[in-house]
């Protein structure tokens, strides 16, 4: 459903993305991990058509990205870093607006709205506009606008920060019923104890280049730990003064 071959994203004399190849299959929950300013935010933007490759080539759905570009967002659902969101439409507004973009009819963008907000808690907050939004509250608008058109794909970039213990543990389970069904899902997350939960492929990238990739139970350690030897080793070992004049 994803396949990516030497994809790279250049922003002037800075190289983000380094040389991307890897593939996803369909019903996988891949988990696309590394450091902030790892380059995950500028792959996703590149495999949901928002920004242009600099080089290599990108097939999402049987798509190529960016011939493809206007029937891709028909087959996709995104949760963006943004959210992407407007101030001054409500909650509901917002589900009911993203029914009408994709083409539902006005009977089926309700009920499927009525299902999610229940579903997300959000039923109680339908008529607050955004600009009044808790980052919570947002986030899981955002979530629910992504998964309404009930896409071949959902892109999520970052969808567990910011979410309550409860409503975090709702959207893996509506995730895993998703991939199940044969839904293919891509997300970052600096979550581990959640990814670990629910993916079933494992994509790790540090300063734009990938340094691990294969399936969840592949790993040859608990994910964080991994996660810690091959991108992002804690360094309060350095910082021996820290503390040091409290005792």
């Amino acid at each position: 459903m994803i396949s990516c071959r030497k994809l790279t994203r250049r922003f002037g004399d800075v190289t983000a993305v380094n040389s991307l190849s890897f593939e996803v299959d369909a019903g996988a929950i891949c988990a696309f991990l590394g450091p902030n300013g790892a380059g995950k935010s500028t792959t996703v933007k590149m495999l949901t058509g928002l920004l242009p490759p600099s080089s290599g080539e990108v097939e999402v759905c049987g798509l190529n990205v960016v011939a493809s570009s206007l029937e891709l967002k028909r087959r996709i659902g995104v949760l963006p870093e943004d959210l992407g969101l407007f101030d001054d439409l409500t909650v509901e507004e917002h589900l009911l607006l993203t029914g009408a973009v994709y083409g539902l009819s006005k009977a089926a963008t309700q009920v499927r709205t009525d299902q999610l907000l229940h579903a997300l808690s959000l039923g109680h907050g339908r008529n607050t506009f955004a600009a009044a939004c808790s980052h919570g509250m947002r986030k899981k608008t955002a979530f629910a606008m992504a998964l309404l058109p009930n896409p071949q794909i959902l892109f999520l970039d970052e969808p567990f920060e910011a979410i309550d213990p409860v409503t975090s543990k709702i959207m893996r389970e509506m995730l895993l019923t998703c991939a199940r069904r044969g839904m293919t899902v891509f997300l970052t997350s600096h979550i581990l104890s959640v990814v670990e939960h629910i993916a079933t492929q494992i994509v790790m990238i540090r300063k734009g280049s990938i340094v691990w990739d294969s399936p969840a139970d592949k790993l040859p350690q608990s994910l964080e730990q991994h996660y810690f030897d091959l991108v992002e080793s804690p360094v309060v070992e350095e910082l021996e003064w820290l503390g040091s004049s409290l005792s």
